[in-house]
């Protein structure tokens, strides 16, 4: 029994257990650890976002942000801007959301419905960001437009009144 002692002390306890058949004492791991450190690029504020301004934003870079559409242009550059045939779209009642570009590239991925015409974010030529626009129509078409960096561009209705209302799926700058 000496023996057995001077092992446990040695060995500690979960040694010990072994040398008995015992099981040995398991450590608890924390149910609240630490988040992922794994950027997802969900867009910050998304539900928020929804609920307020009928817009869903889904995911992005971080270099196409949604902006007030008052906000002044910066010299020759002010927000890409989307209009829709939803009056509930947006913050200001006309349908109509806006986005600032932050970066020479970026990428946001989001659902708008019913949009009719983006407008780019230049103020005079030469100035606005090269942005693709990625849509689709409610008979599930998938449509993708370059958008005139200083000036608009019409989609769906706007491009032909017979045409399918057109999701805004994909805003992509490259320029």
């Amino acid at each position: 029994m000496k023996r057995m002692r001077l092992v446990a002390a040695v060995l500690g306890l979960g040694g010990a257990a072994l040398l008995i058949g015992a099981p040995a004492p398991t450590r608890a791991v924390a149910d609240d650890a630490p988040p992922s450190i794994v950027e997802d690029f969900s867009y910050p504020g998304a539900a928020q976002i929804l609920a307020r301004q009928n817009v869903r934003l889904i995911s992005g870079d971080g270099h196409i942000l949604l902006a007030d559409c008052a906000t002044p242009p910066q010299g020759d550059i002010g927000l890409l801007k989307v209009y829709t045939t939803d009056e509930q779209i947006g913050a200001d009642g006309i349908g109509r959301v806006c986005f600032q570009v932050t970066a020479p590239t970026g990428l946001l991925n989001l659902e708008v419905p019913g949009v009719y015409e983006i407008r780019g974010d230049g103020q005079s030529a030469g100035t606005g960001h090269e942005v693709t626009a990625e849509l689709r129509s409610d008979e599930g078409e998938a449509i993708t437009v370059d958008v005139d960096p200083d000036g608009s561009t019409q989609v769906g209705l706007g491009a032909d009144p017979d045409a399918s209302p057109t999701m805004l799926l994909r805003l992509t700058v490259t320029g």
